[in-house]
C-alpha cells in the first residue's frame, strides 16, 4: 500500500489561443489503502485527472508522487498502476482464468506464484465457477469482477477505476457497490475511483473529492460533505436541498438569527459572519418536520399548505407552500407517518437542519 500525492496538477486542451482548462491547479493527498473517489458532473476534469495519474495524459504543470517517488515523467507501464475502464477491456478470446493470469504474467509473475494469485483472486471476486468461461459468456456484473481481478493480479501500487459501473443497469449497480468495496478492501490497494454517481460514491468511498470546472472544491467523508457542504454547488450536487436567501439579523455566540422571506430562522454556524451579511440557507428535505396546525407559535415553525405529495414506498416526498409563497420540498420516512396529515400543516425546521452557506 502506498500514499498518492498530487501537487498543482494542471492540464489544458486545445490551441494556444483557445485553451480549455480541464484540470486547474489540483493538489490532493490520498492515504495508503484508501478508497478515494473523484466525484463531479461530466466535463469537470475527473477522468483527465485520473488519466494523468495513470500516465496516459501528461500534465502541463505539477507533479505526481507514489509514496515519495516523483513519477510524473515515468511511462504508464512502469508506474505499477492498474486501470479498470468503463468497458472493462477484457480479452474476448481468453478465458476468465487466462485474462487474470495474463495481467500477472505482464508483471513478470510466473509459475506457481501466478497460479496462486489467480486462484486467490477467483475466490475473492467470487467467480471460481466461471474460470473457464469467455467474457462474452458472462453477465455485466461478472465481467466487472473479472476486470477488477485482472487489475489486482498485477499487484499494482494503486488501482484506478474510471466509471466502472456505468454500463450496468440500476439494480445491478446497487448490488455491485458492496461487492466492489469488499474486493478492493480485501486487496488493500490504494484506489482512486472516478464517477458522476453521487449514490455510488457515498455508499462506497472512504473519502470523496468533489470536482467542478477543473478544480477540487471540497474533500471529505460522505457525511461531512452532505452535512457540511462548502458551497451551494456541493450541497446541490450531493442530493436535494431547499435554498433560501437570508440576511444575518442577530448573533449570539454561534447562534444566529436569519431573516428570510417567510420569517426568522434560528440556527448555529462556525462560519465567520456579521450582522447584515447575505447568506444562503440550505435545508435538506428530510429535515422538514410537519404536524397538524396548532395555535401555539414556536421557534422555526411556520404555517404551510401541502400542495403535492408522492408515495414512494418507504418514504413520502411532499411539496409545501408557505404563507409568503415560498416553496419547499420535504420527505418523511416511514410513509405511514403521513396518514393523518391534512393539507393545512405547520412545518418545523430544527436549528441543526439549517446549513449556512456564504457562496
Amino acid at each position: 500500500m502506498i500514499p498518492i500525492r498530487l501537487e498543482n496538477l494542471t492540464k489544458h486542451f486545445g490551441r494556444a489561443d483557445e485553451k480549455i482548462i480541464a484540470v486547474d491547479n489540483v493538489s490532493l493527498a490520498v492515504s495508503a489503502g484508501e478508497l478515494f473517489f473523484l466525484l463531479g458532473p461530466s466535463g469537470c476534469g475527473k477522468t483527465t485527472l485520473l488519466r494523468m495519474i495513470a500516465g496516459f495524459v501528461k500534465p502541463d504543470k505539477g507533479r505526481i508522487f507514489f509514496a515519495d517517488k516523483d513519477i510524473t515523467n515515468i511511462p504508464p507501464e512502469k508506474r505499477s498502476a492498474a486501470m479498470v475502464f468503463q468497458n472493462y477491456a477484457l480479452w474476448p478470446h481468453m478465458t476468465v482464468k487466462d485474462n487474470i493470469g495474463f495481467a500477472a504474467s505482464a508483471r513478470g509473475i510466473k509459475g506457481k506464484e501466478k497460479d496462486r494469485i489467480v486462484k486467490e483472486l477467483l475466490q475473492t471476486v467470487r467467480i471460481v465457477e466461471k474460470a473457464s468461461a469467455k467474457p462474452l459468456e458472462l453477465s455485466g456484473g461478472q465481467q466487472q469482477r473479472v476486470a477488477l481481478a485482472r487489475a489486482l493480479a498485477s499487484k499494482p501500487n494503486c488501482l484506478l477505476l474510471d466509471e466502472p459501473m456505468s454500463n450496468l443497469d440500476a439494480s445491478l449497480r446497487a448490488e455491485m457497490r458492496e461487492e466492489i468495496r469488499r474486493i478492493i478492501k480485501a486487496a488493500g490497494t490504494t484506489t482512486i475511483y472516478v464517477t458522476h454517481d453521487q449514490t455510488e460514491a457515498m455508499a462506497i468511498a472512504d473519502r470523496i473529492a468533489i470536482m467542478h470546472e477543473g478544480k477540487i472544491v471540497q474533500v471529505g467523508t460522505a457525511m461531512e460533505l452532505y452535512q457540511r457542504p462548502a458551497n451551494r454547488f456541493v450541497a446541490k450536487f450531493l442530493g436535494e436541498a431547499n435554498f433560501i436567501d437570508a440576511t444575518v439579523k442577530n448573533i449570539q455566540g454561534q447562534t444566529i438569527t436569519l431573516e428570510t422571506p417567510f420569517g426568522n430562522l434560528l440556527t448555529s454556524t462556525d462560519l465567520h459572519v456579521r450582522i447584515g451579511d447575505k447568506v444562503i440557507c440550505c435545508i435538506r428535505p428530510e429535515m422538514l418536520q410537519i404536524t397538524p396546525v396548532v395555535e401555539k407559535a414556536e421557534t422555526n415553525t411556520f404555517p404551510a399548505t401541502i400542495t403535492e405529495w408522492q408515495y414512494l414506498g418507504e418514504m413520502v416526498k411532499f411539496h409545501l407552500r408557505l404563507i409568503n409563497g415560498t416553496e419547499l420540498i420535504g420527505s418523511v420516512m416511514p410513509a405511514r407517518s403521513m396518514e393523518n396529515i391534512t393539507q393545512q400543516v405547520r412545518v418545523y425546521i430544527p436549528m441543526e437542519g439549517v446549513i449556512v452557506l456564504t457562496q
